[in-house]
């Protein structure tokens, strides 16, 4: 397998149109799910965050139309951040995006790495004189 292969299982040959778009075991649903590659760019800053303590936890859906990857503080809460992958939107407005817990979008693109790139920005702290 190379860095870019879904991890999806899916039925022997069957054919799938797009990438990242898989179908599943009962052969007719199709499901939209990250590439290996694309999680790890994503565990990368998620376990950056967690060693810092901002988040906890995290639930990957694979739904019809899109992906997502929810990061949260507790478990029980609503997420902080959503980050999706939707390939209808690949050639319009780039098919990854971070979606704050208000609901607001706060990176759009058609490179993940450059959508999560709004993690990394330096916070201010107020320093002591």
């Amino acid at each position: 397998m190379s860095d870019n292969d879904p991890i999806t299982f899916r039925p022997a040959g069957k054919a799938v149109s797009q990438p990242g778009v898989h179908v599943t075991a009962n052969g007719r649903l199709p499901v939209v799910s990250f590439s290996r590659y694309e999680l790890n760019q994503i565990f990368s800053i998620y376990g950056r965050r967690v060693a810092e303590g901002e988040w906890r936890d995290y639930a990957i859906d694979m739904l019809g139309d899109r992906a997502v990857f929810s990061v949260f503080r507790h478990a029980c809460d609503q997420p902080l951040y959503r980050i999706e992958k939707n390939p209808r939107l690949a050639r319009r407005q780039g098919a990854y995006c971070v979606i704050a817990a208000s609901g607001g979008i706060l990176k759009r693109g058609h490179s993940l790495n450059r959508v999560l790139g709004v993690f990394d920005r330096a916070r201010l702290h107020i320093v002591g004189v």
